[in-house]
């Protein structure tokens, strides 16, 4: 089946009654984009990132009637003429294998690999993480991910517990569940993340030594392994609450954080945490770092 888009630049329309009215005309998908030019980089926990001036696009099948979108549209928001707007076609893809197509099977550190839907790793003694992300951050691709990854695989993770700060896809506690942990703590605030991570640990047959909770509130506990790969202000914000976390003389792993932004990390958790020297990785111009830590006995 072929697909048809409907693109709209929102202005001071109200968001919510748009999209119920996209929804009521068919709407298969309604996403929002940045339709200026001010970027949201970095949320706080708990909130939703939301530009100044915002594009919606509501996917539809070839078959939709948009004149009559347009006017009902007009009716429900109490306007005579809608923002700048148009249709698109857009051609019938098999839209999982689209996302696999430039995503392959990844190696990180000597075991570890991210393969994609039923792809093979070349090693076949290879810890395999079957992953589709769907709406949630986390592929292995981005160095922050990588950076995690490659220490996981570094660690021997038999019979620990870890909790994932910030699970996105849900990779990093579910490549612990398989590289030896017993039980893994995921929690994120996207109800996307939680989706993602919950379907991507039954696909890896983990879902069993794994929980899921929507929020920092209902992290409880310490964990012989805590691994936050979120970002530098969230987890300067949390940083009594993430260290408080990790069981005592056990380990710490931050990631999301630019190079610059190193020493404000590293004095927020430095009552807590013993730290190493941070690992580094360049990607797209910028330098992310990893830091990696033991919680301070006593």
């Amino acid at each position: 089946m072929d697909w048809r888009q409907f693109v709209m630049d929102l202005e001071t329309l109200h968001r919510e009654i748009v999209e119920d009215v996209l929804l009521r005309h068919g709407a298969a998908a309604i996403t929002l984009s940045n339709a200026g030019e001010t970027p949201v980089l970095e949320p706080a926990p708990g909130e939703t990132p939301l530009w100044p001036a915002m594009r919606i696009t509501g996917l539809f099948s070839g078959a939709a009637d948009f004149d009559a979108l347009r006017s009902d549209l007009c009716q429900a928001l109490g306007i005579s003429a809608l923002p700048p707007n148009q249709v698109t076609d857009l051609q019938d893809r098999d839209w999982e294998r689209e996302w696999m197509r430039d995503f392959g099977p990844m190696r990180f550190g000597s075991r570890l690999w991210i393969c994609p839907g039923d792809a093979v790793a070349s090693d076949s003694n290879a810890i395999v993480v079957r992953l589709d992300p769907g709406l949630a951050f986390g592929t292995g691709t981005h160095a922050t991910t990588a950076l995690c990854l490659e220490w996981l695989d570094s660690l021997d993770l038999d019979n620990k517990t870890i909790l994932d700060y910030g699970s996105g896809s849900g990779v990093l506690a579910i490549a612990a569940l398989l590289l030896g942990c017993s039980h893994a703590l995921a929690m994120d605030i996207d109800p996307q993340a939680i989706i993602a991570t919950r379907a991507n640990a039954a696909r890896n047959q983990v879902g069993d030594r794994l929980s899921l909770v929507d929020g920092p509130r209902q992290v409880h506990g310490t964990f012989d392994v805590v691994v936050a790969n979120i970002l530098a202000g969230p987890l300067v914000q949390f940083a009594e609450s993430i260290a408080a976390h990790v069981a005592g003389g056990c380990v710490l792993a931050l990631s999301g954080i630019l190079s610059e932004q190193i020493d404000e990390v590293l004095s927020a958790y430095r009552p807590w945490i013993e730290f190493d020297e941070p690992t580094y990785r360049q990607q797209g111009g910028q330098i992310w770092a990893r830091l990696t830590g033991r919680r301070i006995e006593g």
